[in-house]
């Protein structure tokens, strides 16, 4: 039986939580095969990626996320795959930027497309990116991307966005005996430019062999980008706002770095994110098995009202609380994270 939704304003979750945030992936595809994501053992060149057709459009797009900011979502994230592949995307940023009560709007990307988009998504009324680099030694990261791709064409992307005007958070991804010999090398290299973030590695999706001794806790990568090898030049800074994944530092010349510690701190007490597949599959948590099919109603004539009620109805049983329960349930089969972004 389904439940009347709440007013808009108190809409929360079975644990209290509320609905903020929405990422909304609009491909599954990737010019990137980073062995944590998108490994290309398993999606080569005759993987079987999702035909035009079954892709949300632009106008479903606007018309679900309309629903879910009249529900409270505040802050909208554009997500794949990588999303510059999806064609005219600039258009589809104008046209959630026009929704009235939408604060933010950002994008999460490889950033070897936006020497060309940066500038067009900008004016169209993007606010920031955050792009993805695991490493500045070419051999490393050319590893890690799966293509061999070359870690400077990521900084360009980085220095195009800052040329458009675009906020940018830098977000690596940290693997013992991979890439952790150099994040005090991409600290100072980067620290001036943007927000630099460090990733617990995680174990979204199925494929990305993860395993607890792989993972290099957030408190020793504070410990190596320090000077004295102890993070005693770090302070804490205060969270900018409840459900903020990143526990920011500032380092003794005022820089700023976060650590996301998904498996040694969980933060699931106060996520508030919903996510939304490009084929329109409603996600409650970045490690779900399953969703909920919000394009079926909206291709057979589901009005905004229904959207908003059938949106309600899954937030408000919502338990999802993966990272807090990982040690019972990680061998359950999960959502891959290139279908519903990171």
């Amino acid at each position: 039986m389904s439940l009347p939704p709440p007013p808009f304003s108190s809409l929360t979750d079975a644990f209290g939580r509320p609905l903020r945030d929405l990422r909304i992936s609009v491909t599954d595809r990737c010019n990137l095969r980073c062995t944590y994501c998108m490994p290309a053992e398993i999606f080569g060149p005759d993987y079987a990626f999702l035909p035009r057709t079954e892709l949300l459009t632009f106008e479903e797009i606007e018309r679900l996320a309309a629903a879910f900011v009249a529900l409270g979502v505040e802050k909208l994230r554009l997500t794949g795959g990588e999303p510059l592949l999806r064609r005219d995307l600039p258009d589809l940023v104008a046209r959630l930027t026009r929704l009235e009560g939408v604060q933010d709007i950002a994008l999460t990307t490889n950033g070897l497309l936006l020497p060309r988009l940066a500038a067009p998504l900008k004016a169209a009324g993007l606010q920031r990116v955050t792009v993805s680099i695991d490493s500045l030694d070419p051999d490393i990261f050319g590893r890690m991307n799966g293509l061999g791709t070359h870690p400077d064409r990521v900084l360009d992307g980085i220095e195009a966005a800052l040329q458009a005007g675009l906020g940018v958070k830098v977000n690596t991804v940290v693997q013992r005996g991979v890439n952790d010999a150099g994040l005090r090398d991409l600290w100072l290299a980067l620290r001036g430019k943007a927000v630099v973030r460090f990733i617990e590695f995680m174990d979204v999706g199925n494929h990305n062999g993860w395993n607890m001794d792989a993972v290099v806790p957030s408190c020793e990568v504070l410990a190596r980008l320090s000077e004295d090898g102890l993070g005693s030049e770090f302070v804490p800074a205060q969270a900018n706002y409840r459900g903020e994944v990143a526990a920011r530092h500032r380092g003794a010349q005022g820089h700023e770095v976060g650590l996301i510690s998904s498996v040694t701190a969980p933060f699931c007490g106060d996520c508030s994110r919903a996510r939304l597949s490009a084929v329109g599959i409603l996600y409650t948590c970045l490690f779900a098995g399953s969703g909920t099919d919000l394009r079926a109603p909206l291709r057979t004539g589901a009005s905004g009202d229904d959207l908003r009620t059938q949106i309600a109805n899954v937030w408000q049983i919502r338990r999802d609380r993966y990272s807090e329960e990982r040690g019972e349930v990680t061998q359950r089969r999960k959502v891959e994270m290139s279908h519903i972004g990171g």
